[in-house]
């Protein structure tokens, strides 16, 4: 019978600690978080060296609760898959330097994942991927469609050009004076409200996959402060609803255009603003259309930052071959390439 391989997971790029124990990639048996967002609330965004901070306090317990949970000692593992980047150095840095160290005690070899390959391999978590295939990375600090014709093997075809989608829902949260993150507010909100605000879509060249979403922040802002100017009230619900429908617009039509261009047969979602119920149910309506391409969400435990997402990429990426040396640095800068 062919030996199970089970890898050890550790994600540390912002402010989730994470271990996680998976699988052949597609199983998991144990993925532990330990969520520093009631830490960062007061500050309205993530403080890089207060999450560093807890990263330190909480790793050591987080390693131990993993195996426990999965029932496995470090004899079982096959390799220890760890956030090389991007993401916040500090944060990246306790990370790496505990799987470093044990990989070197135990003699497991180590497998430095990029941030968004996991995003993309949480999808395999729910069920194979099918390629040729097209992810929409949507997070805080990414927008992205990635086209991909096997296993790690990306071609970036779009991105945005300023903001990412997550960091525009975050700064019209703040407008709006809603706590942080703001994403999961704003969503809310928008499902209350109606698109009644003439905000604009940006298109930009109608034959790319580029975003662009900073104008579209600005033109809630200014609305805020017209408003405030004439002593106008601005109902939060229709601004939510109005700015959540100009994303979602864009982000649905950019991405069925690809997916038709390619002719793919699967339509991925990838990072935290997969968890937008309204992105998830424009996409599920679009594809509805399309009876030849399918389309995967994750759960909403896998669209946040975690280890497992961690796991099932590293696993890929260590079938492959793909190994790191103990010379490993955190890269906050990491461009996601191809194995």
């Amino acid at each position: 019978m062919k030996k199970d391989v089970l890898v050890l997971a550790v994600e540390s790029s912002c402010d989730e600690t994470s271990v996680a124990v998976v699988k052949n990639g597609t199983e998991i048996l144990a993925n532990i978080v330990a969520s520093q967002i009631k830490s960062h609330q007061r500050f309205g965004g993530v403080v890089p060296e207060v999450a560093s901070r807890h990263h330190v306090e909480s790793i050591t317990g987080v390693f131990e609760e993993a195996l426990e949970v999965a029932n496995v000692t470090w004899s079982d593992i096959d390799a220890i898959a760890v956030t090389e980047g991007p993401g916040l150095v500090g944060s990246l840095l306790i990370g790496i330097n505990a799987a470093k160290v044990l990989s070197f005690v135990h003699n497991i070899p180590l497998v430095g994942v990029h941030h968004i390959a996991g995003h993309i391999y949480a999808n395999q978590l729910v069920e194979p991927l099918e390629f040729p295939l097209l992810a929409l990375v949507v997070s805080g600090g990414h927008t992205e469609l990635v086209y991909m014709k096997d296993h790690y093997d990306f071609e970036v075809i779009g991105e945005t050009l300023d903001d990412a989608v997550g960091e525009a829902y975050d700064k019209v949260a703040r407008t709006l004076k809603l706590p942080y993150p703001g994403g999961p507010h704003i969503d809310r909100l928008a499902a209350e409200g109606e698109d009644t605000y003439k905000l604009p879509r940006v298109w930009l060249d109608k034959e790319a996959y580029d975003f662009s979403f900073s104008g579209l922040k600005s033109a809630v802002i200014n609305t805020v402060h017209n408003a405030t100017q004439r002593g106008q009230e601005i109902v939060p619900q229709n601004l939510a609803a109005s700015f959540q429908a100009s994303v979602v617009e864009v982000l649905v039509e950019k991405t069925m255009r690809a997916a038709r261009q390619y002719g793919v047969k699967q339509i991925i979602v990838a990072g935290g603003v997969s968890a937008n119920k309204g992105l998830r149910h424009a996409l599920e309506e679009a594809v509805s259309k399309n009876s030849d391409v399918k389309l995967t969400i994750p759960p909403l435990s896998l669209c946040t930052d975690n280890a497992a997402m961690i796991g099932a990429a590293g696993t890929q990426a260590y079938l492959k071959g793909h190994r790191s040396g103990l010379d490993m640095n955190g890269m906050p800068g990491m461009e996601l390439q191809s194995l």
